[in-house]
């Protein structure tokens, strides 16, 4: 096994024959990561101590995937993975005793999270193909790190970096990462074929590093789309998620090949195109709740087949439905201004009225400068509780049981209706009436 190191250049995000400009913060973040590596971190280096101990081999465990990637493009690195000679059960074995906590996390693969000093870090267990067919591989483990890459997805994806930042680089992915390009390892076909899901992540992938497609890599695309159908929705939505969270998301929609494979497999998200708006708004400051809301939410109920579709968590579809539901009232009364605003916040609580000022932005049912100004009005709006409760129209006289309920609205809503004030002798006729 041969190892060595390789330098990308200053900033070897940018596209290829295109000019950097070199600035303060550029060089802070390369001179950070050549000082600072992230493999040299206390956390790292006493999980490979651990793992390292009474053993003889070499290179027992390595850093690959996502860190791998962002550490060599001199990007932030927000998690971190462990590819392993050692089976799960070994893992636990090695870490037992120890101030490391050990969790089942994706067990079936061969995956486990170490957790320390509220650090989370995945390792896996080397793995060899025996049998897949789409949906699912049947995998054996293996000390092989050669067969490990070959059975991964992209070339790109097979980078190893061992504890001292050497790189071993069986399928050459170094080159096309410098390049930003994102190639299946082996025939496109048969990989896509092994995994359907790697369509997806091929189409990820090419908008996180701008990459050019080949069309022998298109056609095998298009040639396996039905193949999605087989697999879980689980899956999907958790491929969709990764989606929602990368900086170029929108060029999916400046992508007219990839943009027409992505509706064929989501045809439920109508409005990518209401995305184009990001320029003045990051996507990535909007949690995935709101984002899913504003491709999917119109008049109609859209939102709800999603829903049904992806079998999606009470809390997205709460959020959906709630999103949708206030986008409806808007359109019905345009209760969103100034002089109903504080009593919107009131009824709707001050977070989902801050969504739907966003999504309103979106939609482009509010310009910019309009989303702005409803934006500092909301953040500056205190909304007083209301006063009343049934305790004190019981110690006004009142029965217990409905008219409790029924005096309580009519007095909210006159409270309301008079800028959150109601005057004694309004509020003692409402009692007294109730009592009749």
């Amino acid at each position: 096994m041969v190892f060595g190191t390789t330098i990308l250049g200053s900033n070897p995000s940018a596209p290829a024959n295109t000019m950097i400009k070199i600035t303060s913060t550029n060089i802070f973040k390369s001179l950070k990561s050549k000082l600072f590596p992230f493999y040299k971190s206390k956390e790292i280096k006493m999980i490979f101590n651990i793992l390292k101990k009474d053993e003889t081999k070499n290179n027992v465990a390595m850093f690959v995937g996502g860190c791998v990637r962002k550490f060599l493009k001199n990007q932030e690195i927000d998690d971190i993975d462990i590819a392993t000679i050692f089976s799960p059960e070994e893992i636990k074995k090695k870490f037992e005793n120890t101030d490391i906590k050990v969790i089942d996390t994706g067990i079936e693969h061969g995956t486990v999270t170490l957790i320390l000093n509220n650090s989370k870090f995945e390792i896996t267990t080397l793995r060899k193909d025996l049998k897949t067919d789409g949906r699912h591989a049947e995998v054996a483990y293996s000390d092989n790190w050669r067969e490990d890459s070959n059975r991964r997805d992209f070339t790109i994806n097979a980078i190893y970096i061992n504890e001292n930042g050497k790189i071993f680089d069986p399928q050459l992915g170094v080159k096309d990462l410098k390049n930003n390009l994102v190639k299946f390892i082996g025939d496109p076909l048969q990989r896509i074929e092994e995994d359907y899901l790697r369509i997806l992540r091929f189409i990820r992938f090419v908008l996180e590093y701008g990459s050019t497609t080949e069309k022998t890599t298109l056609n095998a695309i298009k040639l396996n789309l039905i193949g999605i159908k087989k697999i879980s929705k689980e899956r999907i939505l958790s491929e969709l998620f990764k989606f929602l969270k990368i900086k170029q998301l929108t060029n999916l929609i400046k992508n007219k090949e990839l943009f027409e494979i992505f509706i064929k497999i989501f045809p439920e998200f109508k409005y990518l195109s209401r995305l184009e708006k990001s320029e003045k708004i990051n996507t990535l400051d909007i949690d995935k709740e709101l984002l899913i809301s504003i491709i999917l939410v119109d008049e109609t109920n859209n939102h709800e087949y999603f829903c049904h579709k992806y079998a999606v968590s009470n809390v997205l579809k709460k959020k959906l439905e709630i999103n949708a539901k206030l986008y409806k009232e808007y359109l019905k009364n345009n209760f969103l201004f100034k002089k109903e605003l504080k009593k919107s916040v009131f009824l709707y609580d001050k977070e989902n009225i801050k969504n739907l000022n966003l999504l309103l932005f979106f939609v482009g049912k509010l310009k910019y400068n309009e989303y702005l100004n409803y934006k500092n009005l909301i953040d500056k709006i205190n909304v007083p509780k209301f006063p009343y409760d049934g305790n004190y129209l019981i110690k006004k006289g009142v029965e217990e049981g409905k008219a409790i309920g029924r005096t309580l609205k009519k007095i909210k809503h006159h409270w309301l209706e008079n800028n959150f004030e109601i005057r004694e002798e309004e509020l003692e006729k409402i009692i007294i009436n109730s009592k009749n």
